[in-house]
């Protein structure tokens, strides 16, 4: 375990770098539209104000898109660190029965008691190999919380 006391942590990949260049498009679209507004012959008349509010509505709009780049999880020592786009949850190791990753699922699941489960956005399909060393590392972080009692993981 590392000294932070964080033994695995995972981010997706493919997500983080579509978002990242739909984030800089949006600002140099929004931009661009917002340098040519006093420019174009539509009748209207355009102000600076309108085309600051533009710009910030374009980064807005960035910023929403980066959003997506928040998904991680990670595994400390008293349970398993969930971070989705808007929330985080710390679930603690005896909640979680077991780490799975469903057939035509978009992403990995942290599965709790009473079937209910915990989707993890960091762990994704469209990032193939890397998802796959993720979700089993983190089954072995699991599986070293509870030595021989852990369900066969499915899916």
């Amino acid at each position: 375990m590392s000294a932070s006391g964080v033994s695995f942590q995972a981010r997706p990949r493919k997500a983080r770098h579509v978002a990242l260049a739909a984030a800089v498009v949006l600002v140099v679209v929004f931009t661009v539209v917002a340098a040519l507004l006093r420019n174009t012959p539509t009748g209207v008349y355009f102000r600076l104000s309108d085309q600051v509010a533009m710009v910030l509505l374009g980064l807005l709009l960035a910023g929403a898109v980066l959003l997506f780049t928040r998904p991680r999880v990670r595994a400390l020592a008293d349970g398993v660190e969930v971070r989705n786009v808007l929330t985080t949850r710390l679930v603690p190791w005896d909640l979680v029965v077991r780490v799975s990753f469903p057939d035509g699922a978009p992403w990995a699941r942290l599965e709790l008691p009473d079937d209910e489960y915990i989707a993890m956005m960091a762990i994704q399909a469209v990032d193939g190999r890397y998802a796959v060393e993720a979700i089993r590392a983190l089954r072995e972080v699991h599986a070293q919380h509870f030595p021989g009692d852990t369900p066969a993981p499915h899916g």
